[in-house]
């Protein structure tokens, strides 16, 4: 003899029921997640990283414009000038080269920062077009500008 309470076929279907509708929507939940977080390490964390090196580069590039044209503005007709200046080392943990080339404008010269894919272009304000500036260097170390009215090699 059977002891217990009668079999309900209609309360074990919908106890199944309940299950498949619980894991479907947890699965689901589980896939926004995943989602979510993918796009919260561009959106929230990187986009203002890269927006901060963009602002360090230009700042950068301005000081060392203006460090090569306070250079040019009291260079002497001959002879030499040497002057040291630091840059910051990294920007957010990163290296990030300076380069000075030519601009837009086949007369004008620009500052180049960069790093990667992030780089601003700044002005020489207009020394490049009397005298020619070339170089490069990085944040790191002790960073130098000469001048030489005779020219380089």
């Amino acid at each position: 003899m059977k002891t217990g309470r009668p079999c309900n076929h209609l309360q074990n279907e919908s106890a199944v029921a309940d299950m498949i509708e619980y894991i479907l929507i947890s699965g689901v939940l589980m896939g926004l997640l995943i989602v979510m977080l993918l796009l919260v390490n561009t959106n929230i964390m990187e986009n203002p990283a890269n927006r901060l090196v963009y602002v360090a580069f230009t700042d950068i590039g301005n000081g060392v414009s203006t460090r090569i044209v306070d250079v040019y503005a009291i260079a002497p007709r001959d002879g030499t000038i040497t002057t040291h200046f630091k840059l910051p080392d990294d920007i957010v943990g990163r290296d990030y080269f300076v380069e000075i080339g030519p601009g837009a404008n086949p007369v004008d010269q620009d500052v180049k920062v960069s790093r990667g894919d992030l780089e601003t272009d700044i002005a020489l304000a207009g020394v490049g077009a009397s005298r020619g500036v070339a170089g490069n260097t990085t944040g790191r170390g002790m960073n130098m500008i000469l001048y030489n009215s005779s020219g380089f090699d």
